[in-house]
């Protein structure tokens, strides 16, 4: 047992009530809050003594603390670095000249629009430069991953000041005019976000929405055996549902295989949302270390407003903590086995807005809600507030950290961790032959045969082939999908009592099970952005739980590769999208939904990719070309039931590669030049309904000719202007003609076809049909017909909408119609299709 001279929980099985709280207060002139004198003009004004008394008071020290743990010249040295960083992280908010403050501050050098956060920024600090000091100490692989949303100009400054920020930017140098340039980027026209934003080196959470920096954390951290992720937790972000969920992730962290004990949570309670309290900053210490043993954690508290006691105390605590865990991580990785572990946690209890100012304009802003964003909004218009600033610049003596060219002094520039040890330069298979699993496929259309099950097989070699950098992420429904197969090779991952009646359960499984999709997600962000591959899967309606989880990795890989040439590829983050809006059988409304579709559609053609597979040949091609592909968001739609089979390897493998073609052997015979009518689809159910709309017109209205289309690629529907993967018009021409009637029947929402063909010649002959929103418990045809694309809606469309006369135009519809309400009848009463609907063939048709 390590002992610390303040109450603590033990980091191993020891009663709540020793709880790990390390307190500091008695806050010192050292870095600490400007003191100015304030006139009392009534009774209602807040003094400034008043409001340290308060603040203090809520930091008051419980039992002796040991503050000489740091010798005197490092403790020194933590206390520059901070001071420093500080000074960066407030400039950036507030200076566009004058970076160094060699003249007396005017108006005319502060920025015109105040925009960033403060209030998180000296705590990060706080933790930033420790863990430099630990890493050097212990010679360390740390990651560390910003939750606050916008801590950006921390990170901004440790990265400066480290070195990485001027390595990246060149433009962004070690001396004042690279200090300006600094200052003048952030939150202005054609700069950088307030955020931790991909433009920041070693970032790999945006922040920018919040609940995600822990599962990106543990995802960065699996199959990555050296590397520790510090994660700052925000009380506001702790708040979010994801983030909620996030604690239950050490249940599945294995410390022989995934990083040195991985993830390090360091929960930062400084009290206030925007304009609001936090939960957890009003728990009790008891209440916080009962709640996070509960989840597993060996809770440390560290508390303070002092920043000798603080530096003191942090510092401690970090030694212990990461001699705990190289002790956890060795005697795992010797042993072999995974005993029930508590995992070391910080929580971090600082003031909000800690070294700012503590009283404006008679209102505590120090240690309150105030202080969240700018401390200081009139400092061009108040005389006041602008001497306000000079001083609270001052107070962190850039003069003392910084030469009079603005290089940082030798003796910091020695304090931070050098080369790949630096947090900021942090940002990080072969593939078997898919043409082995392929289905034989002796004629279009003659064979129902489950697709996933042939992904499922090349995942499961995948797997064989890369032990360390592959995993499926899956919300409990791996054998659902019916992807069972991985487990030849591989068992569910969970790091916790394991009972005889489990099947494919190890602490060592590397198939990751847990009924979050803001979890798997999350996972998969963090191990794709460390450079490994894998594969999220999950129930169509339920992908849009983590539809802004995607648009926010989207909005990332945009920024990457348009303006980040410095940031390597990371492998795409590949989505399978299963258990369809059109076969849910059992399950009702609720389970049908083709939204996330329409998500990653608008996202920029750069990163966006949809492909919708008809059979298990296309699906093994696509997923062969996402699981080899870099810095895309690919997205795969396919049912997990048994459907036709249409193309053999070779013919799939051309037809994926072109996005979209004709399917001559489906066209009416003897075609030869414009058809009457194109039948277009894209998506599986779809293509099916097509397919026996086409089969059915053949028979009872063979007059007609028709041109059979199937688009894989969702994309290449687009102009090439628009999208990479997109056709030029003549190709779009052979497809579908430039005046000739389609009938196009589509997975989705009918609005994308149209969004995405507008511009093409006479965009109004496409008559899309795809889910309109109907649903219910009820038959796979059932939900076509609910939906107006079954076989016999599709056919109704293409003879009324073909320009070409039909011979018993009228009683063919009617025909139609009556078979419609047949199926519905049928239904109703069978609680099942009928044989010839649900056997259906294309062989049928021969």
């Amino acid at each position: 047992m390590f002992q610390i001279n303040a109450r603590r929980t033990s980091l191993l099985r020891t009663p709540i009530n020793q709880s790990n709280e390390i307190s500091a207060s008695k806050h010192t002139q050292e870095g600490g809050p400007l003191h100015r004198k304030q006139q009392k003009s009534n009774a209602s004004m807040t003094t400034e003594s008043a409001a340290r008394q308060q603040i203090d008071e809520q930091f008051e020290t419980k039992n002796q603390v040991d503050t000489s743990y740091l010798p005197d010249e490092e403790y020194q040295d933590v206390q520059s670095y901070w001071e420093a960083s500080n000074y960066l992280s407030t400039a950036q908010i507030y200076l566009k000249e004058n970076p160094l403050l060699s003249e007396p501050l005017k108006a005319d050098h502060i920025k015109p629009r105040l925009l960033g956060h403060f209030g998180t920024s000296v705590g990060l600090n706080l933790v930033y430069t420790h863990l430099n000091r630990v890493i050097r100490k212990k010679d360390l692989d740390v990651l560390f991953v910003t939750g606050p949303g916008h801590g950006g100009p921390a990170n901004v400054a440790q990265t400066y000041m480290e070195g990485t920020y001027s390595e990246v930017y060149p433009k962004i140098t070690q001396n004042s005019a690279g200090l300006k340039a600094l200052f003048r980027q952030f939150s202005t026209p054609g700069g950088i976000p307030s955020h931790a934003s991909a433009n920041t080196p070693g970032s790999i959470n945006e922040g920018g929405e919040l609940g995600y920096c822990l599962v990106h954390a543990f995802g960065a951290v699996f199959d990555n055996p050296n590397l520790i992720a510090a994660t700052v937790v925000g009380d506001g972000e702790a708040e979010t549902g994801p983030l909620e969920g996030s604690w239950k992730c050490v249940n599945f962290l294995n410390p022989i295989r995934d990083g040195a004990v991985a993830v390090l949570p360091i929960l930062h309670l400084n009290g206030y949302k925007i304009s609001g309290p936090t939960v957890y900053a009003r728990y009790s210490d008891e209440r916080l270390s009962s709640l996070f043993r509960g989840h597993g954690y060996d809770v440390h508290i560290v508390a303070g407003d002092d920043p000798k006691m603080i530096h003191n105390l942090l510092a401690k605590t970090l030694d212990i903590i990461f001699d705990r865990i190289r002790e956890i991580q060795k005697k795992a990785r010797e042993s072999k086995t995974v005993e029930d572990i508590l995992w070391p946690m910080i929580v971090l209890r600082t003031p909000k807005g800690w070294t700012g100012p503590v009283v404006v304009d008679g209102k505590q802003v120090q240690g309150t809600f105030r202080s969240h964003q700018v401390p200081l909004t009139e400092v061009r218009n108040s005389e006041e507030h602008l001497r306000l600033l000079e001083s609270w610049l001052k107070s962190y003596h850039p003069d003392q950290h910084f030469t009079s060219e603005g290089d940082l002094k030798q003796r910091l520039k020695e304090f931070a961790p050098k080369g790949e040890r630096r947090m900021g330069a942090k940002g990080n298979t072969g593939i078997p032959d898919f043409k082995r699993y392929a289905y034989e496929v002796k004629a279009p259309g003659s064979e129902l045969k489950p697709s996933t099950v042939k992904l499922g097989e090349l995942m499961r070699d995948i797997y064989a082939e890369n032990p360390t950098n592959f995993r499926l992420f899956c919300p409990d429904e791996t054998n659902s999908n019916k992807l069972g197969a991985v487990f030849d090779t591989q068992d569910r991952c969970l790091v916790s009592k394991i009972l005889e009646n489990d099947e494919k359960v190890s602490p060592n499984g590397r198939v990751m099970e847990v009924l979050s999709e803001h979890l798997c997600h999350g996972w998969l962000e963090g191990y794709n952005l460390t450079g490994r591959h894998g594969l999220f899967a999950t129930y169509e309606a339920f992908a849009l739980i983590v539809g802004s989880m995607a648009a926010q990795h989207a909005k990332w890989l945009e920024v990457c590769i348009k303006e980040l040439p410095w940031r390597k590829p990371i492998p795409s983050f590949n989505i399978l999208l299963t258990s369809t809006c059109w076969r849910n059988d059992h399950n009702g409304f609720s389970h049908q939904g083709p939204g996330l579709m329409d998500v990653i559609l608008n996202k920029k053609s750069s990163v966006a990719r949809i492909y919708l597979p008809p059979d298990a040949n296309c699906l093994l091609s696509v997923a062969d070309h996402c699981f080899r592909s870099t810095n895309y968001i690919n997205t795969i739609i396919i049912d997990k039931q048994p459907q036709l089979q249409y193309l053999n390897m070779e013919d799939a493998i051309a037809h994926c590669a072109a996005g979209a073609g004709i399917w001559e052997w489906a066209n009416s015979k003897g075609l030869n030049g414009k058809p009457d009518i194109v039948m277009a689809s894209a998506g599986d159910i779809p293509t099916q309904e097509l397919l026996a709309a086409v089969d059915w017109l053949h028979k009872n209205a063979p007059e007609l000719k028709l041109q059979v289309v199937n688009v894989v690629d969702l994309m290449s529907l687009y102009h090439p202007d628009q999208h990479p993967h997109g056709m030029r018009d003549e190709r779009f021409n052979q497809l579908f003609f430039d005046d000739v009637e389609v009938v196009f029947a589509f997975h989705g929402y009918t609005s994308a076809v149209h969004h995405i063909i507008h511009g093409r010649n006479q965009p109004q002959r496409f008559h899309v049909r795809g889910y309109q929103e109907n649903g219910t418990t009820t038959t796979p045809f059932m939900m076509t017909i609910l939906n107006e694309i079954s076989r016999f809606h599709l056919a109704q469309l293409a003879i009324k909408k073909t320009k070409s006369n039909v011979s018993g135009k009228e009683a063919l519809l009617s025909k139609l119609q009556s078979m419609i309400t047949d199926s519905i009848n049928y239904a109703y009463q069978h609680f099942e299709d009928s044989n010839e609907i649900s056997r259906w063939k294309w062989q049928s048709s021969i």
